[in-house]
This record gives C-alpha cells, sequence and structure tokens, in this order.
C-alpha cells in the first residue's frame, strides 16, 4: 500500500545516532545515501526518509500520526524499545500484549529525539520464536 515515509528532524545527526542502532535492530539496512538525509529499508522496495524540512521550516512531530515497523517476533519489539531508549528516545508505551487490538497483537512505542512516535509490532501468533 505504501512506497515510503518521511519524518522530519531538526538535527540529522543527532538522528543518525538515533536510527541507525534501533532500525538495526529491526534489520533495517540503508540502502543508499543521499545528501542531507537518512534512508532505511530496500533498495527497491518500502523506505524510510529522514530529512530536514524541505521548505526550511522546523520539523515537528504529526499529532495522531506514528509509524509501526513490522517485526516477526516480540524479542524484536523488546530490542527496538530498548534500543530507542539507550539512543536518545522516550518511552511512549513499554513492549507488550495489545489485546484490544487483536489476540496476539504485541508492541511498543516510543519517541525519537524529534518527538516522532514510533512503533515496533508483532502480530503473530507464534511472535516468541526467534526470527
Amino acid at each position: 500500500m505504501f512506497s515510503h515515509m518521511t519524518l522530519g528532524t531538526n538535527d540529522l545527526e543527532r538522528a543518525r545516532k538515533f536510527y541507525e542502532p534501533v532500525l538495526a535492530t529491526l534489520g533495517i539496512e540503508q540502502p543508499f545515501s543521499l545528501p542531507g538525509q537518512l534512508v532505511f529499508g530496500e533498495l527497491a522496495g518500502l523506505k524510510l526518509f529522514i530529512v530536514s524540512p524541505f521548505d526550511g521550516g522546523a520539523a515537528s512531530p504529526g499529532n495522531g500520526t506514528h509509524a509501526a515497523f513490522l517485526t516477526p517476533n516480540h524479542a524484536m519489539v523488546d530490542a527496538f524499545h530498548a534500543a530507542a531508549l539507550a539512543h536518545g528516545g522516550s518511552d511512549e508505551g513499554a513492549p507488550g500484549p495489545r489485546p484490544q487490538y487483536h489476540a496476539h497483537y504485541y508492541g511498543a512505542y516510543v519517541r525519537d529525539p524529534d518527538g516522532n512516535k514510533l512503533q515496533a509490532v508483532c502480530h503473530s501468533k507464534r511472535g516468541d520464536t526467534a526470527a
């Protein structure tokens, strides 16, 4: 359904220090580099761009929006959350089941250093298995 998502930052190097280790816990790599941007995802597939706003204004997080990263197991959700907190992120919801969504939903929520809300989620009935 989606091709890519773009999140704004006011400090690209601070964002790099956050996103590189956090997304590495999910196996998400940087397929190429562009000046003034961070690019994560697949070369010819889904991508996440972290950029300073093109209009030159300050980046601000969207109220009511977040990016959710799909994981195959609970351990990756846990690792994502721990890495985010260790690299300047803040907690928005500790890893755990969210049965209000469905019986096998397991997720965690964080904010990046710019305030963008992020999530890692596993929908699998067998979410406690290794990747």
